[in-house]
């Protein structure tokens, strides 16, 4: 089966753009970095969220679901697109968001604010080992109501929302063709595992050579055994309804824990640089949840001399920018 044969949904406008840094590579005194733009996506601005839930959103459609059902943290971008994606497609959206809930006269901003303004329902929880029962909880509550639920694992991220990302890779070879272009490292912001898993697979698939990079973003219990399995598992179980032969092992991913500062969300010194480096020098905007702690990775990986001066790095931008106006405290000049 072809990936034009799955089921799906137009959200994203695509292909997104790659651009070069020109300024920041030359005060990095680095190797030529090109960043190609998911965060340009479009819809409910954006993000790599948006290429998962077209593939997700059809199979809900499929089922004759009514209702999504999906969690995240409190500045969750994941759950901010699913909810515009709801909107467009005439379903309600459930979302379980870990943290805590505004209290009083605190005014919500980020991506809670445009939950709200999307209409979802918020739910609460106030650790992450709570999701998957509060999901399941929601959807027997849902069903109860005579409506019928789609979860959709926290990140987009399973075999079907991979192959988001899938095309994704496919996408970006066809670019660098048309553009000239030899990328030897490609490097993202690696969290919930759906958009390294895709561009692995899509890798494999397409034949590109150059090195795959994930900056982990966030931490788990044996991160480092618990995470690649996860990441072979998506992959490979896209690969079973892709209909194609290949598939992945360990060795396939490659990624850094290097960068984990002082936990998922905390604004470090590393992100606050990169933010400030992006903007300054390229008008760019980073979220300082994900992009900024991954660019903050490759910035340091810069300095560090992991890269040879003849070579071209891609970051790819995943989105999560409207995260910003939830730290403005902790990024205000």
């Amino acid at each position: 089966m072809t990936i034009n044969k799955i089921p799906r949904v137009h959200l994203a406008k695509l292909p997104t753009p790659i651009s070069e840094l020109q300024r920041l590579s030359k005060v990095l005194d680095g190797p030529r970095i090109l960043i190609k733009r998911d965060d340009l996506t479009g819809l409910a601005f954006g993000g790599n969220k948006v290429r998962k839930l077209e593939f997700l959103i059809a199979d809900a459609k499929v089922q004759q679901a009514d209702t999504l059902i999906t969690t995240g943290g409190i500045q969750s971008n994941h759950c901010r697109q699913t909810a515009a994606a709801a909107v467009l497609h005439g379903l309600k959206c459930e979302l379980i968001l870990n943290g805590e809930k505004p209290k009083g006269d605190d005014i919500p901003n980020g991506n809670l604010l445009l939950n709200k303004l999307l209409g979802a329902k918020i739910h609460w929880i106030s650790r992450i080992e709570q999701r998957n029962a509060k999901m399941e909880e929601i959807a027997e509550e849902v069903r109860k109501c005579n409506h019928k639920p789609y979860i959709i694992p926290v990140g987009g991220s399973n075999q079907i929302g991979v192959l988001g990302y899938v095309e994704a890779m496919s996408e970006l070879m066809n670019q660098l063709k048309a553009k000239g272009y030899k990328v030897d490292h490609i490097i993202f912001a690696s969290s919930s595992g759906g958009t390294q898993a895709g561009l692995v697979l899509g890798a494999k698939i397409t034949g590109y050579q150059g090195q795959i990079l994930g900056i982990k973003i966030d931490t788990e219990k044996n991160a480092e055994v618990v995470y690649p399995k996860k990441l072979i598992e998506i992959a490979n179980g896209a690969a079973k309804i892709l209909g194609v032969n290949h598939r992945v092992d360990r060795d396939d991913f490659n990624l850094d824990y290097d960068y984990l500062g002082k936990g998922y969300g905390i604004v470090g010194e590393l992100e606050k640089n990169a933010i400030k480096l992006a903007a300054e020098n390229e008008g760019l905007f980073l979220g300082p949840v994900y992009t900024a702690r991954a660019f903050g990775g490759l910035i340091n990986l810069i300095h560090k001399g992991k890269f040879h001066s003849d070579e071209t790095v891609l970051f790819w931008h995943t989105g999560d920018t409207p995260t910003i106006f939830g730290y403005a405290k902790e990024l205000a000049p």
